[in-house]
């Protein structure tokens, strides 16, 4: 028997996301560390000793049973031991929760059908910075190979500091204490991407990794070093159409040839994209602990990532917009569906481009803790924490844009649209000899850049106590405070990049890649060539920041968050064969929020027209709950939770900066921008969970969850906003009107809520409980059903979905997670399928900004076999792995199906490694 100890509020469903767990090693009952809990409770727990994944499900249930939230996640032994490439892979396995992928990785999670902005995420315990725009965490940069294991806590409690409305995701780092003696692993890995060598750019990538845990001084001091690799090439196919489908234009007859009141876009293009995404992390703990009353833990976390990538596509627009040349635009054949929505024709009179879009992306994170735990002689324990962490983002985003020579010459393109393929454009002309295409001024100009920027800062500090007490059905009172300081900067200079001296010229042929075939999409091949290199010879580019259209894209946001509770936890009986685990608290949060930023105010006087602007609020949040356990004879569990939650307003809806003018004819002014002055979301929820256990081999559960939204943050136009520090000094135009002081606001605002409810269903079986014959077969599969009344409005980002009232973004109705497994002396093997509903995903455009589309639903498999050798190789194993089995696409529509935005397969990945554990 092997004796574990696991925090109380650690969690349990982790066997389906753990399909290659080796055997680790064993912890040691009298220095497992408590951290994983900020309330450091701890149970113990007999488990039988197993190994691979049958021992990461019974360890699994047996937590899951003796927790005391509603709580879902992965774990393993030692680092190492996750096979997925990001934590964020195996996080969408979870039940509940699911993934949007980018760039062919998982990378955003929605838990419970909720955005990614409602869910907080911590490391080791502390919130942690992120390299986006916002306060979301993209999961790819956190490699699972360094992960520990990961909580998903979908109620709070009061100790849980920085919850989410959503969930709480706390990914956690080993602890070397925690291991009764030295562990060494490396690991190798070579990948494979199925769409081939494309620009120069091969298809294959490798990970190693490496760790090393060890103890010393009798056990009084450890350390866990651990050190991730990954290289991964970027191959994508994708065809894209211009949003909005619309009406408008056919209706006005500015699309000669296409019937009045025919949904069109106004443009498509087809590309192939290809880089390589590199990403190094490093993870460093020391725990010291010279007795029982005493563990110091101080641990560091580093990624550094950088994705470089260049797509060379073909593009057309399909506007009428050529540059005014004659002929203009004139489509014939159109085919037109029963829905009003043009799927096919020909377009002639067009103004092809090739082009040449390149993007270098720089991110790194680190972030530190030090953590103290106390324990006096009466049984009181004191927690003291302090943490820093920082993130940055540096980016750069070239573009050229070629022509045929002689310029311009007009093409006749055949288009067929599909939802479920690539759509077809069929040029008639021959765009694959790079000399016969121009760096020129296109209607596109000849090229664009951008070079964004973003800084992510966050200090904290805590302190706690937890007090035993003898009161009635009350075990002991954990009281605390945590303090955190934030402060996130953006930047994003941008220009146009010109032509230099030369003038109009062919890329030499020195700077060409091999060319990109097209054929996907019925184009052929095309030239692909170093962007970046190409500016640099033949172009010149000084991105700026201080134009009307620039001045609003740069701003800082700060909060200050204090945070007190106050939780008694409860462990009684209340009656034969029943008893009772849980706990009552409330915690108050008080934010003092601000932001500052420029604004373009053309009213002032040439040369003043940027000026600064600062606005904030502070205000107090009392967030009580309740969790309560209730332990029935034949393993049954009943779970009741209530509370009152948060969630943070997005970090850019929080930004000061706005666009701001004044109508001359009317003098009304108006502006549109960020909202420093916003509430958060907030919620009141309730959680009803069932569960039955069958030892601690198996379980089925049943949860039920409802969330109050009481407020939702969407864009909203204001009528009666008040410019009267904006318009003060204005002087109107000759002939012009003075200014008003009332006027037009458009920025995210506090609007009307709604709820949110769900079904979760769970099971985790091995198949020889049901037949003996099966030994070694098992199955885990979970289902959730979400539904939700709220309906939100936002123009700012609605193009694609109208500009009626749409469902919550990142909400599924149907989630499903599925694996099947078999494992036999050694031998291991794994399927695992993820699926999801359609859903409104929100998406990064070109400009920068977040767009709402509708996102197709999509089921993603995965297989993966392994064999760990004994005897003389023991420690020694071997894996094979599948990823996106079936080469699943990505799609996105526009109101309807049958209007495709974009369609894009990210082909198979192949994974062949070894693992070596000494």
């Amino acid at each position: 028997m092997l004796n574990h100890k696991h925090s109380a509020l650690s969690i349990a469903l982790a066997a389906a996301m753990m399909p290659m767990m080796a055997a680790a090693q064993s912890a040691d009952p009298a220095t497992e560390d408590t951290q994983t809990k900020q309330s450091s409770d701890v149970t113990n727990l007999d488990t039988v000793e197993v190994t691979g994944i049958r021992r990461g499900i019974e360890s699994a249930i047996a937590v899951k049973r003796d927790s005391t939230s509603v709580v879902e996640a992965i774990s393993a032994e030692d680092i190492g031991k996750l096979p997925d490439i990001s934590i964020a892979e195996s996080l969408s396995r979870l039940p509940g929760l699911s993934a949007q992928r980018v760039a062919g990785r998982a990378q955003v999670i929605s838990v419970r059908g909720l955005s990614p902005d409602f869910a907080t995420t911590l490391l080791n315990g502390r919130e942690v910075v992120s390299t986006g725009d916002n306060r979301s965490v993209e999961f790819d940069q956190y490699p699972a190979e360094l992960m520990n294991g990961v909580t998903v806590y979908k109620t709070p409690d009061a100790g849980l500091v920085g919850q989410g409305l959503s969930g709480t995701i706390d990914m956690q780092t080993v602890r070397p204490l925690s291991f009764s003696e030295r562990v060494i692993t490396v690991g190798g890995h070579f990948q494979n991407n199925s769409l081939g060598k494309a620009a120069n750019v091969d298809p294959n990538g490798n990970r190693f990794n490496a760790s090393y845990i060890d103890q010393f001084a009798d056990k009084t001091w450890g350390i866990s070093i651990g050190y991730a690799h990954t290289d991964t090439p970027i191959q994508e196919n994708q065809v894209g159409l211009y949003e909005p489908w619309s009406t408008e234009n056919t209706d006005q007859g500015y699309r000669p040839g296409v019937p009045a009141g025919t949904y069109y876009s106004d443009g498509i293009k087809a590309l192939r994209r290809t880089g390589n995404a590199k990403r190094d992390a490093f993870m460093a703990t020391v725990q010291f602990r010279p007795s029982n009353a005493w563990t110091s833990t101080l641990d560091a976390f580093h990624t550094k990532a950088e994705q470089i990538d260049t797509a060379n596509q073909f593009e057309v627009n399909l506007s009428n917009y050529n540059g005014g040349y004659t002929p203009g635009l004139n489509v014939t054949d159109v085919q037109v569906n029963d829905n009003g929505t043009m799927t096919g024709g020909t377009a002639s009179g067009v103004y092809p481009l090739v082009r040449g879009m390149y993007n270098k992306r720089e991110d790194k994170i680190d972030a530190f803790g030090w953590n103290n735990e106390f324990t006096t002689n009466s049984g009181i324990r004191i927690n003291a924490d302090v943490s820093y962490s920082k993130a940055t983002r540096d980016e750069l985003s070239l573009e050229n844009n070629t022509q045929l020579t002689p310029m311009p010459q007009l093409d006749t393109v055949g288009l067929t649209y599909h939802s479920n393929d690539f759509s077809q454009l069929v040029p008639g002309r021959d765009y694959s000899d790079p000399s016969a295409l121009y760096l020129t001024n296109t209607i596109y100009g000849s090229g664009y850049g951008k070079v964004p920027s973003v800084e992510d800062r966050l200090k904290g500090a805590r302190l706690q106590a937890s007090f035993p007490l003898s009161l009635g059905w009350f075990s002991d009172l954990d009281v605390g405070v945590n303090y955190a300081d934030r402060e996130k900067h953006k930047e994003q200079p941008e220009g146009n990049i010109l032509l230099g001296d030369q003038g109009d010229t062919a890329i030499a042929s020195d700077l060409q890649y091999s060319p990109v075939n097209l054929g996907f999409a019925g184009i052929g091949y095309i030239p692909a060539w170093n962007v970046p290199a190409a500016v640099s010879r033949y172009m010149v580019f000084e991105p700026v920041d201080d134009l009307s259209y620039l001045v609003s894209k740069a701003w800082t946001v700060n909060e200050k968050i204090t945070t007190a509770w106050l939780k008694a936890n409860l462990d009684t009986e209340l009656g034969d064969n029943v008893t009772l685990r849980g706990n009552i608290g409330v915690q108050m949060q008080h934010t003092d929020q601000s932001s500052n930023a420029n604004y373009w105010d053309s009213t002032q006087p040439a040369g003043n027209e940027v000026q600064p602007f600062e606005a904030g609020k502070t205000y107090n949040d009392w967030l009580p709950s309740m969790n309560l356990v209730f332990g029935f004879a034949h393993d049954q569990t009943l779970r009741f939770a209530a509370a009152k939650q948060v969630a943070r307003p997005r970090v850019d809806q929080m930004r000061a900066s706005l666009e701001f003018g004044v109508d001359t004819a009317t003098g009304k002014p108006g502006a549109s921008g960020g909202n420093p002055l916003l509430d958060p979301w907030r919620a009141n929820a309730l959680d009803l969970s069932y569960e039955k256990y069958f030892g601690e081999k198996a379980y089925v559960a049943a949860a039920v969850f409802y969330k109050d939204l009481k407020s939702y943050i969407y864009t909203q136009s204001r009528d009666d906003y008040d410019f009267s520090a904006f318009v003060a000094d204005y002087v109107p135009p000759p002939g012009g009107a003075p200014a008003q002081t009332i006027g037009t606001f458009t920025a995210p605002e506090n609007g009307n809520g709604g709820t949110l409810r769900g079904l979760e269903l769970t099971a985790s079986l091995p198949l020889d409980m049901l037949w003996s014959p099966l030994q070694g077969f098992g199955l885990q599969a979970s289902a959730t059903f979400n539904d939700s009344d709220v309906k939100i409005r936002d123009p700012e980002s609605a193009s694609s979905v109208g500009s009626g009232d749409i469902s919550l973004p990142g909400l599924s109705d149907r989630v499903y997670n599925f694996t099947a497994y078999y494992e036999n002396k050694g031998f291991e093997a794994r399927v695992s399928q993820r699926r999801r509903s359609d859903f409104i995903g929100e998406i990064g455009n070109f400009n920068g900004n977040r767009t709402l589309r509708y996102v197709v639903g999509e089921s993603v498999t995965d297989a993966q076999v392994s064999y760990s050798f004994g005897d003389s190789l023991e420690g020694l194993s071997i894996l094979l792995q599948v990823s996106n089995l079936t080469n699943a696409p990505y799609r996105t529509y526009a109101g309807t199906k049958d209007r495709p935005l974009e369609y894009i397969e990210w082909g198979r990945t192949y994974l062949m490694g070894v693992t070596y554990k000494f």
